[in-house]
């Protein structure tokens, strides 16, 4: 009944909400002459098209700067250019600090587009580069929340200049599901000039605006003769790898080939094929610290999961309460690889459909029978506002038990309320199957969202059954009611001001609430911000006080030797944190979160120290954790330190490193790994991962010892047709 209620409120308001979505338009500029791609724009191509200003969007909407910048964009074959212009009257000052694929860009000077080729203004791409023409690419289905996890194939370069910089990307319209003939494309563009953290933008220049909000986007017109060949795409790998368990098992030499196969059924529905899948190259996981009673969340980094991960979307802003398809539980148990024999994957666009299937069969093995596992998504835009959707999954991941899982959810959005502003209203409902216990299965919730630059508030409410388990999914508190209401005030004082000093305030409060399946309360938190400010120069400064309740129901082991009985516990937190702006070469950041815990006290500290050589080739950072517990039940010490270091000879080979120490493991972790991309789709990587075990004959014992060794070569190579 509530689903239902909130539907028909959504509904309500988009019969009551108005107003035009963006009317910037360019026609794309036909040419027949190539382009060379060294991030100059000195061919005729360009001189021949039509330009493009971009104006402020943010501090100072429509203020004029000195930062200006002109776009223009070209169609040569099949091929998509967009070439920016960009002076800078201080080049010298321009700010680099990666030229790794999807690397951190925050305090980079960047250019950026967004392009919606089906025309739903509501999913699209996005495409970003900085100055030294590192990439950055990802999937719009969430104008506050773009996903990273595509990597299409496509390029850029930049190029330094005395007024300034320039940017070259062609985008090849193989690399992308469209409406075929559709004459016109949803377009946005962005510069980000990031030492006076400038941005300008060419449709809906406003500080409410989002970049990837495509319903505010512009118009590119005369695209609706583009093709894309047979659509068919193969990308074989060849693998060998070494491992070894110092005194468990000896060292072991294997070798292995796969393939995935990508075929465009329609120029808007892909399907992929994989055998043998491997994720050799694949990053390890960023250690984390965990002083609470529920399991930890780790993000999905395998490249064939992540892509098109962002069609399983659900309901509105779940986050990690409640992921009901969690791509991790494929092909990894209890930390442990699961192989996988072969898998298949549908997704893209029909009509006013968007589609998503994911198969995948694993094998046998020591850590769990080979069993399938499927999930799939539905969704159909009733309007350009409204969407509902289905989600369901079949399987258990460990082979034991029969699982599966359906919802529905329905999300309503406009940037278009009370004129310019954002809203959105999502409800969802959904219900487990199979061989559980004898408590509610199913599940529901909804959420109200008014995010804006001023006034940012949200209200939700998600309820979750005692025995709704799926095992596809990620659910950290199952049986348990949780209500959340938060608003921020975020003004921007004037600039002839005493507080001129400062780019934006940033007063916010939020009550939260868990109660269990009895409706008895489990926690709340009450969070009060009452100073928190970003400078102009892009510092940030926040003081916190948290208030908080935990009912134990049973004992609570936060580390080895220290339990805390059961019964209810209330107690007091504060955070004090300090960063200093992301554009600078050294960057630094403390937080401080001190204060009661359970009946004793816990001190916080994580500090961070980054540092980036002038033209980005070498990124060193180092971050600490400590926690320093004292309870009655015990003393406790925690500590996690992290060293990572990058070095580019250009934004197609880059070595990385990732080094890690915690005491709970007393395990010292590294990760180094060289990517050589020969060229956008074709890749080498070398993999080297060691791990050493500290034995603790006495307290202040250092020795470390080997534990495991990994090497790994992968060479992967793409053909299109």
């Amino acid at each position: 009944m509530l689903a239902r209620s909130l539907l028909c409120a959504a509904l309500v308001v988009h019969a009551a909400a108005a107003g035009p979505s963006g009317t910037n338009s360019i026609a794309v500029k036909h040419s027949a002459a190539s382009i060379t791609l060294d991030g100059r724009l000195d061919e005729p191509a360009w001189r021949e098209a039509p330009v493009l200003k971009l104006i402020q969007q943010s501090p100072r909407p429509g203020e004029p700067t000195p930062y200006e910048t002109e776009v223009r964009v070209v169609l040569a074959g099949e091929n998509l250019y967009f070439g920016f212009l960009c002076r800078d009257p201080e080049p010298g000052k321009i700010a680099v600090h990666t030229m790794q694929r999807d690397g951190t860009m925050a305090g980079d000077d960047t250019v950026g587009v967004v392009l919606d080729t089906y025309g739903d203004r509501r999913t699209g791409y996005f495409f970003i580069i900085n100055a030294a023409g590192a990439r950055a690419d990802g999937l719009i289905s969430d104008p506050e929340h773009p996903s990273y996890d595509w990597d299409g194939i496509w390029d850029a370069r930049a190029a330094r200049g005395e007024a300034g910089w320039s940017a070259e990307i062609v985008i090849p319209s193989r690399t992308l599901n469209f409406t075929p003939g559709l004459e016109s494309w949803g377009l946005n563009l962005q510069r980000f000039v990031a030492r006076e953290r400038i941005t300008l933008r060419w449709a809906s220049p406003t500080l409410d605006a989002f970049f990837y909000d495509l319903s505010r986007a512009g118009s590119l017109t005369g695209v609706g003769d583009l093709k894309q060949g047979l659509g068919i795409e193969i990308s074989p790998y060849a693998i060998g790898r070494m491992k070894e368990f110092f005194g468990r098992s000896p060292r072991a030499w294997q070798g292995a080939e796969g393939m995935d196969l990508t075929w465009k059924v329609t120029p808007q529905l892909v399907t992929v094929f994989t055998g043998n899948t491997d994720f050799a190259e694949t990053e390890v996981d960023a250690r984390q610290i965990n002083i609470t009673r529920f399991p930890l969340f780790f993000p999905e980094k395998r490249a064939f999961f992540l892509e098109g991960v962002n069609q399983y979307e659900f309901g509105l802003g779940l986050g990690t309460q409640f992921i009901p398809f969690f791509t991790r539980r494929i092909g990894l148990l209890r930390g442990r690889q699961v192989p996988i024999n072969a898998g298949v994957k549908l997704n893209g666009r029909a009509g006013n459909f968007n589609l998503a299937l994911l198969d995948v069969q694993t094998r046998d093995s020591t850590v769990a029978p080979g069993v399938n596992l499927l999930a799939g998504r539905v969704s159909y835009d009733v309007t350009r506002k409204f969407r509902i959707g289905t989600l369901f999954t079949n399987g258990d991941p460990e082979g034991l038990k029969r699982n599966s899982f359906v919802g529905f959810d329905a999300v309503w959005r406009t940037s278009t309320f009370r004129g310019n502003k954002n809203f959105l209203v999502g409800a969802w409902a959904g219900r487990v199957a199979g061989d559980l216990g004898p408590g509610s299965r199913s599940g529901w919730g909804y959420k109200i969202d008014y995010p804006n630059d001023l006034v940012d508030c949200a209200t939700s409410l998600h309820r979750y059954g005692e025995d709704m388990a799926p095992a596809l999914g990620f659910l950290p508190r199952p049986g348990t009611r949780q209500f959340h209401v938060g608003c921020h005030y975020q003004p921007r004082p004037s600039k002839q001001g005493p507080f001129r000093w400062v780019r934006q305030f940033f007063f916010d409060g939020r009550y939260e609430r868990v109660t269990n399946h009895r409706g008895i309360t489990e926690s709340w938190l009450y969070s009060l911000e009452p100073l928190s400010f970003q400078t102009e120069s892009g510092e940030l400064f926040e003081v916190d006080l948290e208030p908080q309740y935990e009912l134990l129901a049973a004992p609570f082991e936060i580390v080895p030797g220290v339990i805390v009985p059961p019964g209810a516990y209330r107690f007091t937190r504060w955070e004090f944190t300090a960063e200093s702006s992301s554009h600078r070469p050294l960057q630094a950041g403390a937080e401080v979160i001190a204060g009661s815990f359970y009946r004793g006290t816990l001190t916080q500290w994580r500090q961070y120290l980054r540092w980036t050589s002038p033209k980005g080739r070498l990124q060193l950072g180092v971050t600490a954790e400590n926690n320093f517990g004292h309870l009655k039940q015990g003393k406790f010490i925690q500590r996690l330190w992290q060293l990572q270091s990058a070095f580019a000879w250009n934004p197609n080979v880059v070595l990385t490193s990732f080094i890690q120490y915690d005491t709970e493991t007393q395990n010292l972790g590294t990760n180094t790994r060289l990517r050589w991309t020969f060229k956008p789709g074709n890749d080498l990587f070398i993999v080297w991962n060691c791990g050493w075990q500290r034995l603790i004959t006495t307290p202040r014992d250092l020795t470390l010892i080997p534990d495991n060794e990994f090497l790994a070569v992968k060479l992967r190579w793409t053909f299109r047709r």
